[in-house]
């Protein structure tokens, strides 16, 4: 394969696509977060698609920015660096809860329990230092960035708007996730998925129809006889 842009671009839609499909499947095989799953093989299993999602994500969502960064102005600018942000909070994360947790869950079970109930908005037993601010943090640039993103997404008008309206209100429903419990909560990621993935096939889509068209710039108005002379 050519390394161009077209290219580059295409393959951004694509990881954004597969992230979305991780992301939805993620919240169906996800244990329930208690120490006596943290040294499972499905814990070990979901986690790391949890991490290639994460990857993928930050790829999908760069390509689409870079997609309309003209259209998309300011907004697309805070937007992707909240919404990009967000998904490498969700990997550093889910990397301590993949390759970390299962060599502690012996030693010290409460902050184990304490630190996978954080994200869920649960309330420490133990001293868990600077990891509340960062779960907080994680969880506006999640909702800001989702909301700041479609919305941008859909004033730049090339990528699929019914994607990016998803995407917008799907990050927006989650201000009531720390209401209900967390194993309903997690309905609220399947919006979000589907968006990814629209706006990825969307990107990936609209690059494939004109990838073999002519940079812009090239094809001009048609060559009048008179001005050939």
């Amino acid at each position: 394969m050519h390394i161009t842009t077209i290219n580059l671009t295409r393959t951004a839609g694509l990881a954004a696509m597969v992230a979305g499909v991780l992301y939805i499947l993620v919240q169906f095989i996800h244990p329930h977060e208690e120490p006596a799953n943290v040294a499972t093989t499905g814990w070990a299993v979901t986690h790391v698609l949890t991490l290639l999602m994460a990857v993928l994500a930050m790829i999908g969502v760069s390509g689409m920015y870079l997609r309309q960064v003209k259209q998309t102005g300011l907004l697309g600018l805070v937007g992707v660096i909240l919404f990009a942000g967000n998904f490498l909070l969700i990997f550093a994360w889910t990397f301590v809860e993949a390759a970390v947790l299962p060599l502690l869950v012996n030693q010290v079970p409460l902050f184990v329990n304490d630190f996978i109930w954080l994200p869920a908005g649960g309330t420490p037993v133990g001293d868990v230092g600077g990891l509340k601010a960062v779960s907080v943090v994680a969880a506006v640039m999640y909702l800001l960035g989702g909301l700041l993103f479609g919305l941008a997404m859909f004033r730049g008008g090339v990528l699929a708007r019914w994607a990016a309206l998803l995407l917008a209100a799907g990050a927006a429903v989650t201000v009531v996730a720390g209401m209900i419990p967390h194993s309903v909560a997690r309905i609220f990621a399947i919006p979000v998925g589907v968006a990814l993935a629209g706006l990825g096939h969307s990107l990936w889509r609209e690059l494939g129809a004109g990838a073999g068209l002519p940079a812009a710039g090239t094809v001009g108005t048609r060559l009048d006889p008179a001005e050939a002379t």
